[in-house]
């Protein structure tokens, strides 16, 4: 236990999409990572869309993903703390994580302290000057009308119906939404600027931009972008001291991430 002095941060895994990798074969590799590091991680933090889709029926819950559930259920039962939180893909998470794996679950930024620094964490979606429009329909998504309209419909067409629904806002989406064009463009970027302007926060946190990035606001502050596991498999490890950005198993790649410091961008 000694040993465990570690935290870990991830988001973006999309289980149940098949992208550049099958859904399967990123499981695997998502177990991977968490059996690599599972010697040294005081706490894990997994920052939303962990599923392409989710959603939590009575008793009922989406087929799939036992590799992945077990693994979490190994690493809890080992000491491990755990901190899930939703995402825009898989936020009508209610208690199967809580009950069957007591993994809390958090539907909205949390301000952490850790080893003497101020964490904000969270997902990221819906915060910032831009995404109008979703922020309008997460209020529709969260709805308990809506929420209980859904949960009536039988699990094998809703959940068919909502993948499909899923896929087609994916193919939606330019490519170039997942580039960095200018940090006034990063919304993220301005939503964490702004807030660091009234908090002594170190570290704003978060996912959904699916591109890593590291981006210091001021001395002492950072804004960091976890990236995702279709294409980049990205995260982040803070020691107590120092907070960073890795890839996981393509280490000789050129790193992808993007860093901005206040002397200049590297």
């Amino acid at each position: 236990m000694s040993s465990r002095k570690k935290y870990f941060f991830a988001s973006d895994f999309h289980l149940g999409l098949s992208a550049k990798t099958v859904s399967e074969d990123r499981e695997r590799k998502i177990i991977r990572w968490l059996t690599s590091i599972q010697s040294e991680a005081k706490s894990i933090f997994l920052v939303g869309d962990l599923f392409d889709f989710w959603f939590e029926y009575k008793t009922t819950v989406p087929k799939g993903y036992v590799r992945f559930l077990g693994k979490l259920a190994e690493l809890k039962d080992a000491g491990i703390d755990i901190f899930i939180f939703t995402g825009n893909h898989d936020l009508w998470m209610r208690d199967y994580f809580p009950k069957e794996l007591n993994i809390p679950v958090y539907h909205k930024p949390i301000i952490k302290e850790i080893e003497g620094k101020k964490f904000m964490i969270g997902h990221g979606d819906g915060l910032g000057p831009k995404d109008k429009g979703y922020k309008i329909l997460k209020k529709v998504f969260t709805n308990p009308f809506c929420k209980w309209a859904f949960r009536q419909i039988h699990p094998d067409f809703g959940i068919r119906l909502a993948n499909y629904f899923s896929k087609k806002s994916r193919y939606a989406q330019k490519p170039e939404e997942h580039k960095l064009k200018n940090l006034e463009d990063e919304w993220l970027y301005l939503y964490a600027r702004e807030k660091a302007k009234n908090t002594d926060i170190n570290y704003f946190v978060f996912g959904h931009r699916h591109l890593p990035l590291d981006i210091e606001i001021k001395k002492d502050c950072r804004y960091l972008n976890l990236g995702d596991w279709l294409d980049y498999f990205t995260y982040a490890v803070y020691d107590g001291k120092k907070m960073e950005i890795k890839i996981f198993e393509n280490e000789h790649d050129s790193f992808p991430v993007y860093v901005h410091t206040l002397a200049g961008k590297s």
